[in-house]
């Protein structure tokens, strides 16, 4: 009788689900509006280039984006769907080059960086060890998903992204549970709560839910997040200076890059300290 083989853990860059924007043709800065407003300097249509876009597709401001007006950039996060619609999709033919697939492909970007934001958060899933009963589930979810961004333009735009989000949310609600399981006591529920602004200075938040939370510029300095579940938590402005976010569930670069923090907040060993952090 052979053994049962254990499935191989992934992680987010062997799944290519980080940014490369050295592979990518600019797609955050084409295929995406934005508004004029405290995050954007001046607005501008989907599907219309950026001023600040290069010739070679990099953003000729990228160092002084803070600076220029233009912070939303720094926290935008397309989960590695860039250099995947541009090289795989696309099979590198870049949309000036090839302009009959500009429309085609900024309407392929927005729904791939939604299928690979749901991969990003199953495959940190799949690493919890208190999820290992879950793996083959997770690991069927997340080939599913992957099989489909490898499909054809037309398919991922006819994807029905609110389902797959709702099932894959299921697993990772339960992943969820079973990793807060570990920590004693009772764990606060501030599921989707309005924490704005929310004095939270030192709080004990240890294996709390806070998916969903709304907590722009809350004092969070000194509190302890760990194993909290922050999935889709606003953290714009929010002060996280020496809290410690260790082993924080599905905290996400983009969401630390929109905090402030300093040398003493604690983070994954899987995630990096933003460069305009107080030192």
């Amino acid at each position: 009788m052979s053994e049962k083989r254990e499935l191989p853990v992934l992680d987010a860059d062997a799944a290519g689900l980080k940014p490369d924007c050295a592979n990518c043709f600019g797609l955050c800065c084409v295929a995406l509006p934005f508004e004029t407003s405290s995050d954007f300097a001046v607005g501008k249509a989907a599907g219309t280039p950026c001023a600040n876009l290069r010739e070679d597709f990099r953003c000729g401001i990228h160092h002084q984006l803070r600076e220029r007006g233009f912070a939303g950039c720094t926290v935008f996060d397309c989960f590695g769907a860039g250099q995947k619609v541009s090289q795989v999709t696309f099979a590198g033919r870049d949309w000036r080059e090839s302009p009959e697939t500009a429309r085609r492909m900024f309407a392929v970007f927005p729904v791939m960086r939604q299928l690979h934001e749901v991969l990003r958060y199953l495959t940190e899933a799949l690493a919890r060890p208190q999820a290992r009963t879950m793996r083959g589930e997770l690991r069927r979810a997340f080939d599913d998903i992957d099989g489909l961004t490898r499909g054809s333009a037309e398919e991922i735009t006819r994807a029905d992204v609110a389902a797959i989000r709702q099932r894959a949310n299921g697993l990772l609600l339960r992943t969820s549970e079973l990793v807060r399981a570990e920590v004693p006591g009772r764990k606060k529920d501030h599921r989707g709560a309005d924490l704005i602004g929310a004095r939270l200075r030192g709080a004990r938040l240890r294996g709390a839910s806070l998916r969903g939370a709304y907590l722009i510029a809350a004092d969070l300095s000194g509190a302890d997040l760990r194993m909290a579940d922050v999935i889709g938590a606003d953290f714009r402005d929010a002060d996280i200076r020496d809290a410690d976010l260790t082993d924080c569930l599905f905290l996400t670069q983009a969401q630390l890059d929109a905090a402030k923090g300093n040398a003493m907040t604690r983070i994954p060993s899987t995630l990096l300290r933003p460069g305009h952090w107080l030192s």
